[in-house]
């Protein structure tokens, strides 16, 4: 079935159940099911796609580029960038008179400066934005943290791993992914939470998720943004 409103078209299906309410269901590939109870018209599946129209489409959106894979970045003005959980505009500066090529934000944009526009330049610069803001996002939700252990990291360092958010040795060296820059806060908390509980037990064994819990109910929410996510965490 079909519906076209907001000059789009939208191909969904259409399942009875034995339900009482209306669900809209969205796989990885991008393909809606609309689940409602037996003997709903057919308006009212309509109206609901319409009210939730900019979200279905985001999400379908969503899933269709991260079935494609993370895409290479292009730098140039407007190009997006994740910071903090949200999409933020690039905007390149050249001045060849600045000592060192740098990266400022201002609430709304990402100032790339360089001294050259070269791709590798502005690369770089971004990539070093964001292990600065790294190490003092980290740094700063440890200490709103720390009171819920009784022992503390001995030193934090930010990496360029291509297979971990974050580890902790059996020596409470602490380590964190930079890429996690650009995920919410709430997320770098919970990386956060997870290594300094290894801390206390260094595997995933069932005491270690009580205390993962026990600081941070909602976890699972968190790891599952990173699993959706991750994809388009790239410079």
């Amino acid at each position: 079935m079909t519906h076209t409103y907001s000059s789009e078209t939208l191909r969904f299906q259409i399942k009875y159940k034995n339900r009482t309410s209306i669900g809209i269901y969205i796989d990885s590939y991008g393909m809606i099911e609309v689940h409602v109870p037996k003997g709903t018209p057919d308006e009212s599946v309509l109206g609901l796609l319409e009210r939730k129209w900019d979200l279905i489409m985001q999400k379908t959106k969503e899933n269709k580029e991260r079935m494609t894979g993370s895409q290479e970045k292009v730098y140039a003005h407007g190009e997006p960038f994740l910071y903090l959980g949200k999409t933020y505009p690039i905007r390149l500066h050249h001045n060849p008179g600045i000592i060192h090529d740098h990266v400022s934000f201002d609430g709304g944009t990402l100032h790339i400066h360089v001294r050259q526009l070269e791709d590798e330049k502005m690369k770089q610069a971004l990539s070093r934005f964001y292990h600065q803001q790294c190490k003092a996002l980290v740094e700063k939700s440890i200490a709103i943290h720390q009171g819920s252990f009784k022992t503390k990291p001995r030193s934090v360092r930010i990496s360029d791993s291509k297979t971990t958010w974050g580890t902790c040795d059996s020596r409470r060296h602490l380590t964190f992914n930079w890429r996690l820059a650009m995920a919410p806060q709430e997320v770098i908390d919970y990386v956060v939470v997870h290594e300094m509980c290894h801390m206390v037990h260094l595997n995933h064994d069932r005491s270690f998720w009580r205390l993962v819990g026990k600081i941070m109910p909602d976890y699972k929410e968190k790891e599952m943004w990173l699993a959706v996510s991750n994809w388009k965490m790239t410079v």
